[in-house]
């Protein structure tokens, strides 16, 4: 049952007062350590700046990364997009291969399991898959699905999601009724249980509080940690970015005592971790976009209610190109390449006549028999998207790709990303990043949209801004 936001939030008792953001930064540069963020969609890039972008996950190129100075590096493994058997050989791999690579430079890790906000994702197979890939027991799992930017909020272990002045319990929302990600329970303890098919009881998952973040701080965080033993599930509860710096400090200090742990989060707690300041929100200036004679191209596959909302803003915007691009035709016998070819053309013609240009895939959502069919259509859906994209015949002036998923495969596939570097932020929780060399457009600005941030007007705004027609100076 939704619950008035304010109400709720004036229950809890005031923020932990100390700035903990420097002794963790201190901490963070002291331990010489990589942060590697598996993310399984590229939209967990959201909270942070200046960091780089893996799409492939070689032993060479791992140890590479790991030997450049910076802290934080993201490998964009899309398995969401995958069955959960692959996704699992996926991460195995990565973290084999993150081990050699470590042993290699002689550069410590530690690993982020990056996903879905709203709790959509393979988990626990994914972490499961990460701690044998690693050949290491930890002594607990934290999940940590907080993410400020998006209005995810923990309080007393319930996950919310905030829509206006209200707080929804995550599992009420459409996000709960994705045909393979589905879930009943919005107490995540509850909802750990029924991840785990009932093998873990919800009495059995342990949590940091509120109160152990906001009255005990750092010491009392830790010493939560410190009895979480065994491969324990613990949930962490926060509300504000505070509230993150307090768990990461006690964190922090429990593994300097030698408690190891393995983390399922959302955006949020990679900045923190990482020990990243606020920074503003880019600029057109700071994005250095300029219209010439190609337009820019909006690639629309996430099918939520609030990305048709934001597309159909978006659609309104002048001198906009809207293409439609049928899952019905791209499921009917003989009628894929066909359907494929149609749209490519006109992308091309609008791109080439200097339009903006959003191609978008049918708005009704249509569903196999079970999970596994499900994810095939996805597949199938996605797929012609990124041939979509391999058709068009020149750069356009700036590219948009919204939905997770969408966004992945438009990045590895559609414009053959090896390596991008997240710029930051024009819009909360709305990365930026930059094309690398080796990929089919070098130094593209390449916007990751994902389906379920933003108000009804975000995706117009951001369209606006790569126009140079908006200036955005709020703070992130």
């Amino acid at each position: 049952m939704r619950v008035q936001r304010e109400a709720l939030l004036s229950t809890l008792p005031p923020e932990w007062p100390e700035d903990l953001l420097p002794a963790i930064q201190r901490m963070v540069e002291g331990s010489g350590t990589k942060i590697v963020v598996l993310d399984d969609d590229p939209t967990g890039t959201q909270t942070v700046y200046d960091v780089p972008v893996l799409t492939e996950w070689s032993q060479s190129s791992l140890e590479a990364v790991l030997a450049e100075p910076g802290v934080i590096v993201y490998i964009l493994t899309n398995s969401r997009s995958l069955p959960l058997i692959q996704a699992r050989v996926v991460t195995r791999e990565i973290a084999a291969n993150l081990q050699a690579a470590s042993e290699a430079t002689g550069r410590g890790f530690v690993v982020i399991s990056r996903s879905d906000s709203t709790l959509r994702g393979h988990y626990p197979g994914e972490v499961e898959a990460l701690a044998e890939g690693l050949g290491r027991r930890f002594d607990g799992t934290l999940i940590i699905p907080f993410f400020r930017e998006g209005g995810r909020l923990t309080i007393h272990d319930t996950h919310y999601v905030a829509e206006g002045d209200w707080l929804t319990p995550a599992a009420e929302t459409e996000y709960a009724r994705d045909a393979t990600f589905g879930y009943r329970n919005s107490d995540l303890k509850a909802w750990v249980s029924e991840k785990h098919q009932g093998w873990i009881r919800p009495e059995d998952v342990a949590s940091v509080s509120l109160v152990d973040v906001r009255t005990g701080g750092p010491e009392a965080v830790a010493a939560t940690l410190s009895r979480v033993r065994d491969g324990q599930v613990c949930i962490v509860n926060a509300v504000t970015y505070r509230d993150m710096e307090v768990l990461v400090a006690g964190l922090l200090t429990a593994e300097a005592a030698g408690r190891r742990f393995v983390y399922r989060t959302a955006a949020s707690f990679v900045r923190v971790r990482g020990g990243l300041a606020p920074r503003n929100l880019l600029t057109p200036a700071d994005l250095a976009t300029t219209k010439g004679k190609t337009g820019g191209l909006i690639i629309v596959g996430s099918y939520i209610k609030k990305s048709t909302i934001q597309m159909e803003a978006a659609m309104e915007l002048p001198g906009m190109i809207s293409l439609e691009l049928s899952v019905e035709k791209l499921l009917e016998a003989g009628s894929l390449e066909e359907e494929i070819r149609r749209v490519s053309d006109q992308v091309n013609k609008s791109l080439a006549a200097g339009r903006d240009t959003l191609a978008y895939t049918g708005r009704r959502l249509i569903t196999g028999p079970d999970q596994a069919s499900s994810l095939g259509i996805g597949q199938l859906v996605s797929s012609a998207v990124v041939a979509v994209v391999e058709n068009v015949s020149q750069a356009p002036a700036w590219l948009i790709a919204k939905g997770g998923i969408t966004s992945s495969d438009v990045a590895a596939q559609g414009l053959q990303v090896k390596r991008a570097e997240v710029l930051g932020q024009a819009l909360p929780g709305i990365p930026i990043w930059r094309t690398g060399q080796e990929s089919r457009w070098p130094g593209m600005i390449y916007v990751v949209f994902p389906g379920n941030v933003g108000g009804p007007d975000a995706l117009a705004e951001m369209i606006q801004i790569l126009r140079g027609e908006q200036l955005q100076a709020t703070p992130s």
